[in-house]
């Protein structure tokens, strides 16, 4: 069969065999990508999580995302340090889970992530000292309450964007990682966006984006800086999930809950650099990518002109 194909091959024109080839060759890398796809989205095994430490430290634990990932990391037989703003809500949290996952063990830690973060970093600090913590989930975040044009947000919000999701992660890692680094091993999870990787742009969210773009590639750095001293950092980068920052209630087939995203998301820490744990948003990610920018960006910004049509609306009816 082999000597057929290669004899019909030398047969035809030069220019047909370099097609033949180019085909074949393109079909190979499409087939092989599918199948790693498949391997890693379906059945790659998780990590074991405790041979990197015994505590995780999660920042926004109290709501959304953060909070299913202390759930499921408390599943996977970790104790927990919870930072969050709010002392109720986190002292919610921990009970829970203990009632839950009864051995888990966890501390609290009270960080206002909009305020003084020196004092909050050094909060963390006392809390995980002789704690062997060998996961770390940068999760808290924050976002506009609506889309608008970058003139319209006012000078509280741009602070908070910047304070809370790039300084805050910046600095918790800060604390963190120096301990990782004397043991030798540890995984940090940054919680990136899609706004900032997978669509060319994000209007009317362009400070939220810009520092979700700050958060994949300071943990692309760290990445090439500490792999070889036993830390695997990671960005993750979902697209929307149904979070109350997102203003979706409801989830389906490509908006998971939290909880779904959490799972997904679990397994796939220590992998990657960059990943996109819930396979069905990978899918997304390619029919954007085959797209022209220019057709992404129009029709972002039609979506979004409508969020904050809407936002305006809300506000208004709010002050009457």
């Amino acid at each position: 069969m082999e000597c057929c194909i290669i004899a019909r091959l030398k047969s035809q024109p030069t220019w047909f065999t370099v097609l033949f080839m180019v085909g074949l060759l393109t079909f190979l890398k499409f087939a092989i990508a599918v199948l790693e796809w498949v391997y890693v989205n379906f059945l790659r095994p998780s990590k074991n999580l405790r041979k990197y430490g015994s505590w995780a430290v999660v920042t926004g634990p109290t709501d959304g995302i953060g909070k299913s990932f202390a759930f499921e990391l408390a599943r996977k037989g970790l104790n927990l340090v919870l930072v969050g703003r709010n002392p109720d809500k986190l002292k919610d949290v921990s009970d829970s889970i203990v009632k839950k996952f009864g051995k888990t063990e966890i501390k609290t830690v009270v960080v206002d992530f909009a305020g003084d973060l020196d004092e909050g970093v050094t909060k963390i600090r006392e809390a995980i000292e002789g704690l062997d913590v060998g996961v770390l989930v940068n999760n808290v975040g924050v976002s506009y309450p609506y889309a608008r044009f970058f003139h319209e947000v006012d000078q509280v919000l741009l602070n908070n964007l910047i304070n809370v999701n790039i300084v805050g992660t910046t600095k918790v890692t800060q604390a963190v990682l120096p301990g990782m680094l004397e043991r030798k091993k540890g995984a940090i999870v940054n919680i990136g966006s899609g706004a900032a990787i997978v669509i060319p742009s994000d209007p009317l969210y362009a400070v939220y984006a810009a520092t979700k773009a700050y958060v994949d590639q300071f943990s692309r750095c760290l990445y090439v800086e500490y792999k070889k001293s036993g830390i695997d950092v990671q960005c993750q980068v979902p697209l929307y999930v149904a979070t109350k920052m997102a203003s979706i209630r409801k989830s389906s087939f490509f908006v998971p809950s939290t909880d779904d995203y959490a799972k997904a998301g679990v397994r796939w820490i220590g992998y990657e650099p960059r990943c996109t744990p819930y396979w069905p948003h990978t899918l997304l990610w390619a029919v954007t990518c085959s797209l022209p920018e220019f057709v992404i960006d129009a029709w972002r910004l039609w979506f979004c002109l409508g969020i904050r049509k809407r936002g305006q609306r809300k506000e208004a009816t709010k002050k009457e």
